[in-house]
C-alpha cells in the first residue's frame, strides 16, 4: 500500500442484516476502488476491512453510517487497521462478501 492508503475495521450495529448491507458495502467499496471484505456476524453485526486511499475510506464509512436503504444503522466502530486484517480476502485485489462469523 502507498504512504497515503489507510486500512480500517469496521463493526456495523443496528438492523444491518438481512437488509443487502453486505451487498451494498461492496458495490460500494467497488466504485471507490476500495480493496477488502465484508461479512455479517452471528452476534447481528455486519463487520468489515477497508483499504485503500485514505479519502476513498473516509466515504466509504459516511456511507456505511447510513447503509442501504431498508437497513437502520445504531452505530458504526472504525478501528485503525494494518495489511493482516486484508488477508481475509485471500490476497484479493477486489473486494469480497466473506461467510458469516
Amino acid at each position: 500500500m502507498e504512504s497515503d492508503e489507510t486500512i480500517v475495521h469496521i463493526r456495523v450495529r443496528g438492523r444491518v442484516q438481512g437488509v443487502g448491507y453486505r451487498a451494498f458495502t461492496q458495490a460500494e467499496a467497488l466504485a471507490r476502488g476500495v480493496k477488502g471484505w465484508v461479512r455479517n456476524r452471528r452476534n447481528g453485526e455486519v463487520e468489515a476491512v477497508f483499504g485503500g486511499r485514505a479519502e476513498a475510506i473516509e466515504a466509504l464509512c459516511e456511507i456505511c453510517r447510513r447503509g442501504p436503504p431498508r437497513a437502520f444503522v445504531e452505530a458504526l466502530e472504525i478501528l485503525p487497521a494494518d495489511m493482516s486484517a486484508l488477508t481475509q480476502a485471500d490476497g484479493s485485489d477486489s473486494f469480497i462478501q466473506l461467510a458469516t462469523l
